[in-house]
């Protein structure tokens, strides 16, 4: 039934101001606040969304990293092992580029322990960094496995044969005191490059593959390692990938104290945690 008064050409009362209303709700939303959202992520409530981060990040990283290995497995004599050891880290390169001001772009359990262990990240995020950090390795293997048909095993890292499992662990821990030293280096004080860090990090990645691989696989990191072990169902040499990396990265933290004195500081807290919503920010701050 209609209202009444429309019949008689009058509006009813009330329309008018409903009509207002909705204008104003039109045009508020074209010009709504696009910098109070940035401040809610202060809120402990917003972590999914950096738990997202990096679990989508280290989804690709190993997409690319255990990717190389199981497509140059199903064809031969494609993929040489120097491109596979430069992908990844020109990938680490575009990930901290396009989302390392969410969550710090760890992508590596090791990384969060470092900057923890540094002073640069809240021990109470550790748990949730490193379980999606695993998960986004997982999805990574199991999507490979299907799309390219291949056991995940020729994705993942295993000691050379000749080479001792002590020998992997050695070169592991060479491989990620560098890794984690330029990370840590980057992101510390007057030397802190922001977003140029992808850069120098990518690049260590790359240049660690070229001349560390052959023996270890260069992994530098358990979560890169763990997504093709679980998916291919062999974890004989996943020790070397965990003890490994965990050392070389707490071996970079007392460098970094050596060069730098103790961190905390607002521009360490930032890359680890995120530039734009790191707790070192105060109500107002860009």
């Amino acid at each position: 039934m209609a209202e009444p008064g429309w019949d008689k050409g009058v509006a009813p009362e009330g329309s008018a101001e409903r009509g207002r209303e909705a204008v104003v709700g039109i045009l508020g939303w074209f010009d709504r606040d696009v910098t109070g959202p940035m401040r809610d992520f202060r809120d402990p409530n917003q972590e999914w969304r950096r738990l997202f981060s990096e679990l989508y990040g280290t989804f690709l990283l190993v997409l690319v990293a255990a990717g190389g290995g199981m497509m140059g497995q199903a064809f031969p004599h494609t993929i040489s092992r120097e491109a596979a050891v430069v992908a990844p880290g020109l990938m680490v390169l575009g990930i901290i580029m396009f989302m390392g001001k969410v969550s710090g772009a760890h992508l590596n359990p090791a990384v969060t322990i470092a900057f923890w262990a540094r002073g640069d990240f809240p021990g109470r995020r550790i748990l949730g960094y490193i379980v999606v950090q695993l998960i986004g390795a997982a999805l990574a293997a199991l999507v490979l496995r299907w799309a390219i048909g291949v056991s995940a095993t020729f994705g993942s890292n295993y000691v050379a044969g000749g080479y001792s499992l002590g020998q992997g662990y050695l070169m592991e821990t060479l491989l990620t005191l560098g890794l984690v030293s330029v990370i840590l280096g980057t992101a510390s004080g007057a030397q802190n490059i922001g977003i140029f860090s992808a850069i120098g990090v990518g690049a260590y990645i790359a240049l660690a593959g070229l001349w560390g691989s052959p023996i270890s696989g260069a992994s530098m990191n358990p979560a890169r390692t763990f997504g093709p072990d679980l998916v291919g169902g062999n974890f004989s040499c996943y020790w070397v990938y965990v003890a490994g990396p965990l050392t070389g990265a707490l071996l970079a933290v007392g460098v970094a104290y050596i060069l730098r004195g103790p961190g905390g500081g607002k521009s360490g807290s930032a890359a680890a945690q995120g530039g734009l919503f790191t707790e070192e920010q105060r109500p107002g701050q860009a």
